[in-house]
């Protein structure tokens, strides 16, 4: 926990498949978020597959084992979410745990660095066409058969095009954040995950993500992850100074033996807070995610024997919570 670890290049491996098609109990998705070059709103963009050796949750009308949501958050309105469920008769998924990967349903698909889709719900017709590149991923936590989470790209530059009932984004870049893979036996009772990128007009860009959630006998997993000036640091010793799960706001500071110290607050405009039901992987019912994926954040860095540096985003944060 001494200085700054050099982020190993050539991890090529954070998006391999873990379940097989016979697996009867857990969920597996591959996510983006990318906001916007123009400032104009986000996108979160999930690919799921939940409980394949037993068709999803075949009694619930949003069970289907395979689905693919996206998410728009406008600037100055509601977010609005679309989603799609598919049967297993057409997918096509890469053999677990080998590499490339790919995930693939109709015209929907992702893969290592690039991702499709199109989705007609009700009266909307969205599609999207995006590649993507990035200097650094991580493992954030990683618990075997209970579960993981990980950032295959977590400085992302993304670059193509999104059209949304007629109205077209596009761009080189289009826009910045993250892609990322995460899977469980069962979805945790509570957490809170951001994930901020910071731009720097004079090098490269830094990213900052945060993971907390619970753990048998009250205990709770706790790990940030900071990517700044191309070095990694990491924190376990994050130790929270507010919480507020009705207006999703988030604050808290973290330190280690080298000296590092950072001190971190994530907020957001109400109107951009958005709520979904997750269902659960026995099938049981749903219960509610927040996400704000156009939240701002603010980091204060201090390193011993350094200036403290400050690093700010207007709407380039997403912030995440479950559970009271």
């Amino acid at each position: 926990m001494g200085g700054p670890t050099m982020y190993p290049v050539g991890v090529t491996n954070l998006n391999q498949v873990f379940s097989s098609l016979s697996t009867r109990r857990r969920y597996e998705v591959w996510f983006l978020r990318l906001g916007l070059a123009d400032g104009s709103g986000a996108w979160w963009f999930r690919y799921l597959l939940m409980n394949p050796g037993r068709g999803g949750c075949a009694l619930h009308p949003s069970g289907m084992p395979v689905q693919v949501w996206a998410t728009w958050f406008p600037r100055d309105g509601k977010p609005q979410s679309f989603i799609q469920g598919f049967p297993l008769a057409d997918f096509g998924l890469s053999e677990r745990g080998r590499s490339p990967f790919f995930f693939e349903i109709g015209n929907n698909g992702i893969d290592e660095d690039s991702c499709r889709g199109r989705l007609q719900v009700d009266d909307h017709d969205i599609a999207w066409d995006l590649r993507y590149r990035s200097t650094f991923g991580t493992t954030l936590s990683s618990m075997g058969w209970i579960g993981f989470s990980r950032t295959p790209h977590s400085d992302a530059a993304f670059s193509g095009k999104i059209s949304l009932n007629g109205r077209t984004f596009d761009g080189e870049p289009l826009g910045h954040g993250l892609q990322g893979h995460n899977s469980g036996y069962r979805h945790r009772n509570l957490w809170t995950w951001t994930h901020a990128y910071f731009p720097n007009p004079s090098g490269p860009a830094s990213t900052f993500e945060a993971l907390v959630y619970e753990m048998p006998l009250g205990m709770r997993f706790r790990r940030a992850v900071l990517w700044h000036g191309r070095k990694l640091y990491i924190f376990r010793d994050l130790r929270e100074r507010r919480r507020d799960s009705e207006h999703l706001q988030w604050e808290f500071k973290c330190s280690r033996r080298g000296g590092e110290d950072i001190e971190v607050a994530i907020g957001g405009s109400s109107k951009s807070i958005h709520h979904l039901p997750y269902l659960k992987t026995d099938c049981s019912g749903s219960f509610e995610v927040t996400n704000n994926s156009l939240a701002w954040a603010q980091l204060v860095f201090k390193q011993k024997g350094n200036p403290t540096e400050e690093m700010r985003t207007d709407a380039g944060a997403v912030l995440e919570m479950a559970g009271p």
